[in-house]
């Protein structure tokens, strides 16, 4: 089966709607979640859509436009006062008791597409809790060292690899920029399948 490596930032609303189309994609999905302002940093670029305020009210109708053609709820309401690398690490947390995939879709849903709380992480716990996810065992793992540190490593790994923001796609050594890219990952992906 061919893999993809997604990574993303809870932050992001654009890794909100391409997370949305990955399982349609047919493939196996690495979750990298990242720190995507010190990848940024790391190689140079700048925020701009919060920075040119032009850019900002474009992004906000393309958001709308993107939501309605993937079929997902779009409410960004509490999105900036969210904490999306504690949602990060619960994703990392997550994973080491084989839930990742599950706890990215409910506080993907929850960030950007019910528009409730995540500023801490009782609310993400209890988010996780409601999916069904053991939050009690969670709860340790979150702000673990070993977790932070793994946040930290996709981080610098991202950087190195030529990520620039959020999300970006990897399938092999090739990289796609956003969710308006999924097209060409969709391709990508029948090239290596027939190979």
């Amino acid at each position: 089966m061919s893999r993809l490596e997604f990574f993303f930032d809870f932050g992001s609303p654009y890794s909100y709607l391409a997370h949305s189309q990955l399982a349609g994609l047919g493939v196996e999905v690495s979750l990298r979640p990242m720190a995507v302002l010190k990848v940024m940093e790391a190689v140079g670029n700048q925020p701009t859509t919060l920075q040119s305020a032009a850019k900002g009210r474009y992004a906000r109708a393309d958001l709308v436009r993107w939501a309605r053609r993937y079929g997902v709820p779009l409410n960004p309401a509490r999105a900036r006062a969210n904490d999306g690398q504690a949602c990060a690490r619960a994703v990392m947390a997550a994973g080491r008791i084989g839930k990742a995939r599950e706890a990215a879709a409910a506080l993907f849903h929850t960030f950007w597409g019910a528009g409730d709380p995540l500023g801490s992480v009782p609310e993400i716990l209890a988010v996780l809790d409601a999916a069904g996810l053991d939050a009690a065992a969670l709860e340790s793992l979150i702000d673990s060292p070993e977790v932070i540190a793994e946040l930290e490593a996709n981080t610098r790994e991202a950087a190195e690899r030529g990520v620039f923001g959020a999300p970006t796609i990897f399938v092999g050594d090739d990289m796609y920029f956003g969710n308006d890219r999924l097209d060409f990952v969709r391709e990508r992906l029948t090239v290596e399948t027939a190979a």
